[in-house]
């Protein structure tokens, strides 16, 4: 009898534990993904010489530096639609003209490191809630992965760029 109590007690346990765990499971999976993004970002960025930072692959398309400057933008833009205003001195409607890869880094980091501690603030419960991105209307939960994907997609533009100038990305190297 001792015994089954104790099974029952550790079921218990463990049924509620799954529960709390999972609470805010969206979030960490996405931050777990965007983390691997946002390194391979900056690892990428760190390959490029400095000419290449200012390498376009034609007039009128963004710079590598750009590029990379774009996503640290995209990330406080989109947190501010969640609820999260930029901190003070962040003016997202010129980032794209910092200039210099220790600006442009300094810049691209705080922006990730931002995002995803806003990320995590927000209530696994208000997921759910529709949020106004300005160019859609989605839930909270899909705006978080709006983040992930627009990091993946400017991720993979800049693979592009790396190859187009001879640079292999860190992670495709041999070992």
């Amino acid at each position: 009898m001792k015994k089954i109590k104790i099974l029952i007690v550790l079921s218990a346990l463990c049924f509620g534990m799954q529960g709390y765990s999972q609470d805010d499971l969206a979030q960490k999976s996405i931050d777990g993904m965007l983390q691997m993004a946002q390194g391979q970002i900056a690892a990428l960025a760190n390959a490029f010489d400095d000419a290449q930072l200012d390498w376009r692959p034609a007039p009128g398309i963004r710079s590598t530096g750009e590029t990379i400057l774009h996503v640290a933008s995209a990330n406080y833009y989109l947190a501010m639609k969640l609820g999260f205003p930029p901190p003070e001195g962040v003016d997202i409607m010129t980032m794209e003209s910092i200039t210099g890869r220790e600006n442009i880094m300094k810049a691209y980091n705080a922006s990730t490191v931002f995002i995803r501690e806003k990320m995590k603030e927000i209530d696994s419960g208000s997921l759910g809630e529709e949020v106004d991105l300005g160019f859609a209307k989605m839930n909270r939960l899909s705006a978080l992965l709006v983040v992930l994907e627009h990091t993946g997609e400017h991720k993979g533009q800049l693979i592009a760029y790396a190859r187009s100038n001879g640079v292999t990305p860190p992670w495709s190297q041999s070992q």
